[in-house]
């Protein structure tokens, strides 16, 4: 007897600022990646469908969306990012935090 079947994997690669298509409003859209691969015995062995995908934070809307424009979308984002998780520019942070600084966060030593 051999058991085979599909299991879906759904990757969030970025969160971007963009117009919605749905409502219309400028909103943050997830960018994700959903993968679902051939299982055999449930040990998953090769993907047979890679599909991308755009989801709107305040309506909900969903939009697919081709892999080329995705890749294209998530290196505009890289490149706006420029390196830094929080696309602040060098040398600003949070108001009240100063690294390095004694007595800024109590929970560290």
């Amino acid at each position: 007897m051999i058991i085979f079947g599909t299991r879906g994997y759904l990757y969030q690669l970025a969160i971007l600022t963009m117009v919605c298509g749905w409502c219309g409003n400028p909103a943050a859209h997830t960018l994700r990646k959903r993968v679902t691969k051939f299982t055999l015995f449930f040990v998953p062995l090769f993907p047979f469908s890679t599909k991308f995908a755009t989801q709107c934070t305040f309506c909900g809307g969903e939009q697919q969306i081709p892999k080329e424009q995705a890749e294209q979308v998530l290196a505009q984002h890289a490149a706006s990012q420029d390196g830094n998780p929080f696309g602040q520019a060098q040398g600003q942070g949070q108001p009240g935090y100063a690294p390095g600084g004694q007595g800024q966060n109590p929970y560290q030593r």
